[in-house]
């Protein structure tokens, strides 16, 4: 798992990109605060090598919580910049600083 920031200069947004080797996996999105955890809102496509990739622009500034869904389960990335538990889930949300 893997997750690339990109800030642009012209805009107060940066482009998110977001990468799950996930060679086994039929689907995989990623969902959080930005998206209202829709797990059908922000799906990765899947490349030939195996790898499910996507990029999400999203406000710099914030704050963003986060998890991967892998064919219906839940899943962080080691590559959060923190995390944080969350009572709904009752498990740990990956966060992004932007």
């Amino acid at each position: 798992m893997a997750i690339k920031k990109q800030y642009l200069k012209s805009k107060p947004v940066c482009k998110v990109t977001f990468s799950v080797a996930a060679k086994e996996a039929d689907s995989v999105s990623v969902v959080g605060n930005f998206n209202e955890w829709n797990t059908e809102a922000t799906s990765l496509k899947k490349l030939k090598n195996g790898t499910f990739k996507g990029t999400v622009d999203l406000e710099k500034g914030s704050e963003y919580e986060f998890r991967y869904v892998v064919d219906g389960a839940y899943k962080n990335d080691e590559q959060a910049d923190a995390y944080k538990w969350n009572d709904f889930a009752a498990a740990e949300n990956g966060v992004l600083s932007l």
